[in-house]
C-alpha cells in the first residue's frame, strides 16, 4: 500500500501531467509507482482513445460546429473524460504557445481542425510541429501569411515564428535575431498559402488546404542567423531547432507551464530562469533526442525540481474546471448541459480557442483577478457541495471507513489530504477547525439519516476548504 506521501507526489503528478483525479484513481496510479506511470503518460496510445463516435451520437452538433461553443464543450469534454491526459495537456500547452483565435478565423471547424493537429503531434517532434504550423491553414490566415508572396512579403507569420513560437527575442541578455532575420524569414516563407477554397454557401463551412505556390515564391539568396542559401520555409526551421535559444526557449514553456509560474516570454531576454538545473536539463535532452518533446518531459517529470514544486502554479481556468469535474466525477460520460461548464472555463478568463492575442494568455496570478477568482470559488463549490455527485459520494464513503467517530481536527486534515495534501495557513486550517466544531460533535452514524447528515457535513467543509486560496495552486 502507498505511502501518504507516495500519494501526494503521484497526486502532484496527476495535476500537472493531466488535469487531476479522484483520490480512488490517485491510489491505483499510486499502486503501479511513479515511474511506471509517467511512462504511461507519456505513452498516450497505450489507453484506449477517445470515443468519438460515443459523444457525436449524444450531442451532434459537437461534430458539425454549428456554433464555437459547441467546440469548446467537446474540448473540455475531452479534458474531463479522456484516458490520455497528458495528451489533452499538451494540446491545451500549444494551443497557448501558439496561440490562435477563431474571432478572426471566422471558421469554427478550421480551429477545431487545428487543436487537432497539436494533439496528433502533442509529444512528437518539434522540428515536425513547426513545419505543420507552418502548414496549418488556421495559423496562415491568422497571421496572414497568405498574402505573404515574392516581392510583397508580409512578416507577420515570420516575426511570431521567431519571437513568439521557438526561439524568443533573447536570451541571458542578448537579442536572438535581428529585424534583417525576421525579413529574410519571411522571404522564405512567401508562397506557403491556402488553396482555392469553396464558397460556404449553400454548404456551410469547408476546410481550407495548404497550397505551396512556386510562383509566389521568393527563390533568391538569402542570409538567415548567419547562413545563406536559396532557403524555404523547411530550411529555415531546420536552421532554427538547431538554435540552443530554441532548447532555452521550449524548456522555459515548459517549466511555466508544468512547474511553475515565471515571468511572461517578453521579460525571458534578461530575466534568468529560476530554476537553472532544470532547465540545463531540458536544453541538453532538447538536442540529445534530436528535439524530442517526449523525452524533454521524461526528464522534467523525473526532475527533483519537479518533484518538489507542489502549488508552485495557479491553475489556469482550464485546469480549474477540467480538475474539479475529474475530481467530483461528473460529465464523464455524455450528459446535456454540458455546454454550461464550458462557459465556465470562460468566464474565469480563458476563453479556448479565442486567446486574446497572439501571445495567448497571461498565466500565474493573473488568472485570479478580483472577478475571475469569485467565479473560480463558486463553480469549484457548487460542485464539491453536492454530495449526489459521484465522486463526493466517494470522498464521503472514503471519510466514513476511518471510523465511527473523529475529532474535528482528523475531518479538516483527512479532507485536506484527498483534496490533494493541501497546506492552508494556521489561520486558515483554524477557520476550517471552527466551522467543523460549530457542528458539534462528528459522527459517521449507521442510519440512512445519519449518513446523509454526514454527507451534508462534509460536502458544507468541502466547499470551505475549496475556498481558501492554496486550493487556487496545483
Amino acid at each position: 500500500m502507498a505511502t501518504k506521501e507516495e500519494l501526494n507526489l503521484m497526486a502532484h503528478l496527476i495535476r500537472r501531467a493531466g488535469f487531476g483525479a479522484h483520490p480512488d484513481a490517485v491510489e491505483a496510479y499510486a499502486a503501479k509507482g511513479y515511474g511506471a506511470t509517467v511512462e504511461e503518460l507519456l505513452n498516450p496510445e497505450s489507453q484506449p482513445p477517445f470515443e468519438d463516435d460515443l459523444i457525436y451520437r449524444y450531442v451532434p452538433y459537437f461534430r458539425s460546429g454549428t456554433g464555437m461553443q459547441g467546440y469548446q464543450a467537446y474540448w473540455m469534454y475531452r479534458m474531463i473524460s479522456t484516458k490520455r491526459p497528458l495528451e489533452e495537456k499538451m494540446t491545451l500547452f500549444w494551443h497557448h504557445v501558439f496561440a490562435t483565435s477563431y474571432t478572426k478565423l471566422n471558421r469554427n471547424p478550421q480551429a477545431n481542425k487545428q487543436i487537432q493537429m497539436f494533439r496528433n503531434h502533442a509529444l512528437g517532434n518539434f522540428r515536425t510541429m513547426l513545419i505543420e504550423l507552418s502548414k496549418d491553414p488556421a495559423m496562415i490566415f491568422w497571421l496572414d501569411n497568405n498574402e505573404n508572396r515574392n516581392g510583397r512579403p508580409n512578416e507577420n507569420y515570420g516575426r511570431e515564428l521567431l519571437e513568439l513560437f521557438s526561439m524568443g527575442v533573447g536570451m541571458d541578455g542578448q537579442s536572438n535575431y535581428s529585424e534583417d532575420d525576421v525579413k529574410e524569414c519571411a522571404r522564405a516563407f512567401t508562397g506557403w498559402t491556402l488553396a482555392p477554397g469553396l464558397p460556404r454557401y449553400p454548404y456551410g463551412d469547408y476546410f481550407w488546404d495548404f497550397e505551396y505556390r512556386p510562383d509566389l515564391h521568393d527563390d533568391g539568396e538569402k542570409t538567415f542567423l548567419g547562413r545563406k542559401g536559396r532557403f524555404n520555409g523547411e530550411d529555415v526551421v531546420d536552421i532554427i531547432v538547431e538554435q540552443p535559444s530554441t532548447a532555452r526557449f521550449l524548456s522555459r514553456h515548459l517549466y511555466n507551464f508544468f512547474v511553475a509560474d515565471e515571468p511572461g516570454v517578453p521579460s525571458w531576454q534578461n530575466t534568468p530562469p529560476a530554476d537553472p538545473a532544470t532547465i540545463q536539463a531540458l536544453e541538453e535532452e532538447y538536442f540529445r533526442s534530436h528535439y524530442d518533446i517526449r523525452s524533454m518531459l521524461r526528464v522534467l517529470f523525473n526532475s527533483e525540481g519537479f518533484k518538489k514544486s507542489r502549488f508552485a502554479k495557479v491553475k489556469s481556468p482550464a485546469e480549474m474546471v477540467a480538475g474539479v469535474m475529474r475530481l467530483v466525477d461528473d460529465y464523464t460520460t455524455p450528459k446535456p448541459d454540458l455546454h454550461n461548464i464550458a462557459y465556465s472555463c470562460s468566464y474565469m478568463g480563458q476563453d479556448l480557442y479565442n486567446p486574446p492575442t497572439v501571445e495567448g494568455w497571461h498565466t500565474g496570478r493573473e488568472w485570479i483577478d478580483s472577478g475571475a477568482l469569485v467565479e473560480r470559488i463558486n463553480f469549484a463549490a457548487d460542485q464539491v457541495g453536492d454530495p449526489d455527485k459521484p465522486g463526493v459520494r466517494r470522498l464521503v464513503d472514503k471519510l466514513a471507513e476511518m471510523g465511527p467517530t473523529m475529532t474535528p481536527e482528523q475531518l479538516v486534515d483527512n479532507c485536506l489530504h484527498l483534496m490533494g495534501d493541501i497546506h492552508p495557513t494556521a489561520a486558515r486550517r483554524e477557520d476550517l477547525l471552527e466551522s467543523v466544531r460549530r457542528g458539534g460533535e462528528v459522527k459517521v452514524g449507521r442510519t440512512k439519516a445519519q449518513r446523509e447528515a454526514f454527507a451534508q457535513r462534509v460536502a458544507g467543509l468541502l466547499r470551505l476548504i475549496v475556498a481558501v486560496p492554496e486550493y487556487q495552486f496545483a
